[in-house]
């Protein structure tokens, strides 16, 4: 198994370099290794990439502002990391089944997410994010890296699917996780069965460069594309602010995992350039400096100068794309400031099948607790 990295370019890392095919300035250049995964992909597949880009910054934009106004009890700002969550997630098939961390705004949205399944989950409602099998997709996972575990069990599933009396696939499971939790425990043991099993797995990797306060340089002295090869999966590592490096990568591994070969990891270099969450501060630990350099490598900007460049891209397109951004956010903020939380005690409703004392203490016990909140109470 073979780490495979291309010289094309360096994203401003001291990690080594990346694989790229749109550079910051919107010029398309050529890749080796990724040209054989993008020779069909014209300007209509790269203008509904830059949609939904912007519509997931334009999202995440209004999810912060909706809980700085204590409309939502947190959000995980995404801006910056757009190229690598919908280049990936535009590559997949219906069938494939996403294991995502809590920052995969943008995946959620090509996977078809709700604005109710958006805003679910960071107000803490029941039944957040709805069926996951309706769309495939896990809810977002807070636990770090415990979806890697998760996406590689259900690979193996796919394997045995057919044993168990089921219909066998070529599905894939995918998992996606940070340069934090690429030093959790989960992900490298997700790692070792995956490789020891061949399971129909994807790995992405969203190198941000800070996993909370901590610079991905503490964390690893080698790319992190580097350490897959080490259980035996192959990886590459790519440009992460480059939309169709991505969907290029993930092309890629696809085919490796549908065809039985096993699993494959990709590496994308990408930057977060807003807070860890909306309860962190960024400013007590990241330079202005380099947040300012890495607005010059924007994945929609410079997606934005290609399609100019090309003729693919007019005022009036750009302007529907920014509506169409603009309707999705209005429709998560109704959403979310005319949801109502179900009744504190209905959480008693579920969990018997027939009710009993003991149960029934309980919720006169916690129908007490609430009521010592009430205006007056002593």
């Amino acid at each position: 198994m073979t780490y495979l990295p291309s010289t094309t370019a360096d994203p401003g890392t001291d990690m080594g370099p990346v694989a790229q095919v749109i550079t910051p300035n919107g010029e398309r250049v050529a890749d080796a290794t990724l040209e054989p995964w993008l020779h069909e992909v014209g300007d209509d597949v790269l203008v509904g990439l830059y949609r939904d880009m912007v519509r997931t910054r334009r999202l995440d934009r209004e999810g912060v502002a909706l809980q700085r106004q204590g409309q939502l009890g947190l959000w995980a700002p995404c801006e910056g990391q757009e190229a690598v969550q919908i280049g990936t997630a535009r590559a997949l098939r219906a069938a494939d089944f996403v294991f995502p961390s809590y920052r995969e705004s943008g995946v959620q949205l090509v996977r078809g997410a709700t604005p109710t399944e958006l805003i679910q989950v960071w107000r803490g409602e029941e039944q957040s994010m709805g069926d996951p099998f309706a769309r495939r997709t896990a809810g977002p996972q807070i636990i770090i890296g415990a979806q890697t575990l998760h996406a590689v069990g259900y690979a193996m599933g796919i394997q045995r699917a057919e044993a168990l009396g089921g219909v066998a696939t070529d599905d894939v499971a995918v998992a996606y996780f940070g340069d934090g939790a690429s030093s959790q425990g989960d992900v490298n043991e997700a790692m070792v069965f995956a490789a020891s099993f061949g399971a129909p797995v994807v790995f992405v990797c969203s190198n941000n460069q800070w996993a909370i306060s901590e610079p991905v340089r503490v964390q690893s002295r080698t790319p992190l594309a580097a350490r897959a090869p080490a259980f035996g999966i192959p990886s590459l590592r790519v440009d992460g602010n480059d939309v169709l490096a991505c969907f290029g990568a993930m092309r890629w591994a696809l085919e490796r995992a549908r065809s039985g070969a096993g699993p494959a990891y990709i590496e994308a270099v990408t930057y977060r350039m807003g807070p860890h969450t909306t309860a962190d501060d960024p400013t007590r630990y990241r330079d202005p400096a380099e947040l300012e350099r890495w607005r010059g490598r924007d994945p929609i900007a410079r997606v934005h100068a290609l399609l100019r460049a090309r003729g693919a891209l007019d005022d009036e397109a750009a302007a529907d794309i920014a509506a169409d951004a603009d309707r999705l956010a209005a429709d998560v903020r109704e959403v979310c400031l005319s949801y109502r939380t179900r009744d504190p005690l209905t959480i008693f409703d579920e969990v018997y099948a027939e009710p009993h004392a003991a149960l029934e203490a309980e919720r006169r016990a916690y129908a007490a607790y609430l009521d010592g909140f009430e205006e007056g109470a002593s």
